[in-house]
């Protein structure tokens, strides 16, 4: 085991696939010479070269659909984001051909390729760059969406999602990159579309994922305190979603809060929401309560943002209302 911060398991996970297969590149803003916007390819242009590690102007667009055609050809790309945010430029050519070639060729082209990048708030960064699009990306067929919430995750699920045959969005975090990992020395792949139960609980399911899943730790000494045994399940994979995990849980402990980091409308734990009350409602012992971003944009002042932004209280105080204390 060694400890490695989430940055640094970015960059092994890539050089480990790169190295394992010459197909394999990553393409995007600053990651050759700059080693990164957040240095989560440091080192490897010295490694691979410039026809490997490639520098691109700023046309997220353009980098993306040169991406997607290099995929259709025999190659594996990884392309980075400086920030999903700016990911919406290149919408066009991630939803209308890299999901949907392989069903429009009828199977005759598969498209490996990893978009990658930080996603959702990051503090005080304005409105349009603390925005949270999986839910987005999720509601197109043919694509995959990941998103890890710790290093040991981060690596297994991306080194699983570069071998992946379909377009795989594969989201971070901007305020996680500096944590760190006892990470295992020998390989180690973790499989897309399997939710991770973080604790076992009886007493209420709380579901989430990526980094604002933290505050859903903070909540565990509280309750212990009070002899209540709360069940964490981190989703890792939005699209496939695990749905007999939640299940599951939900059957077990009859209760349910979901956390997550995008605005209320159409958001993942609306999807979550119908498919427990439509096959587990009889198992249902209070209404399921969901935590979102509010529905407003992120506002950029301090005292704002931390009004804005959920915090551990809100997550107890949503455990307490379901179980009616």
């Amino acid at each position: 085991m060694k400890e490695l911060t989430f940055r640094e398991v970015i960059v092994e996970a890539m050089s480990e696939e790169m190295r394992r297969d010459n197909t394999i590149y990553l393409m995007g803003e600053e990651v050759a010479e700059y080693n990164g916007a957040y240095k989560a390819s440091k080192g490897m242009l010295e490694e691979f070269g410039s026809k490997r590690v490639i520098d691109t102007p700023i046309s997220e667009l353009g980098f993306s659909g040169i991406g997607i055609g290099s995929a259709m050809n025999g190659c594996r790309p990884i392309i980075e984001f400086m920030t999903f945010n700016f990911s919406l430029l290149a919408m066009d050519q991630i939803v209308n051909n890299a999901a949907k070639i392989s069903q429009m060729s009828g199977g005759q082209w598969n498209i490996p390729i990893v978009f990658r990048g930080p996603t959702g708030s990051a503090g005080q960064l304005g409105a349009t760059h603390s925005q949270s699009f999986e839910n987005w990306y999720a509601n197109c067929p043919g694509l995959k969406v990941v998103i890890p919430s710790n290093p040991y995750d981060a690596k297994g699920l991306l080194k699983s999602s570069i071998r992946d045959n379909d377009p795989v969005i594969f989201m971070e975090s901007e305020q996680m990159y500096n944590e760190k990992m006892m990470i295992p020395e020998e390989e180690y792949l973790l499989p897309l579309g399997v939710a991770s139960i973080k604790k076992k609980g009886n007493d209420v399911t709380v579901v989430s994922f990526g980094k604002i899943i933290k505050i859903v730790f903070e909540t565990i000494q509280y309750f212990k305190d009070k002899k209540i045994d709360i069940e964490i399940i981190d989703l890792c994979t939005i699209r496939p979603l695990d749905y007999k995990t939640i299940l599951n849980s939900v059957k077990k402990t009859n209760r349910l809060v979901i956390v997550e980091e995008s605005w209320p409308l159409a958001s993942i734990a609306s999807e979550i929401t119908y498919v427990v009350q439509k096959q587990a409602f009889d198992y249902l012992d209070a209404p399921i309560k969901r935590i979102t971003l509010p529905d407003i944009p992120a506002p950029y002042s301090k005292k704002l943002f931390d009004i804005w932004y959920p915090n551990k209280y809100t997550v107890i105080n949503a455990i307490k209302e379901v179980l009616y204390i």
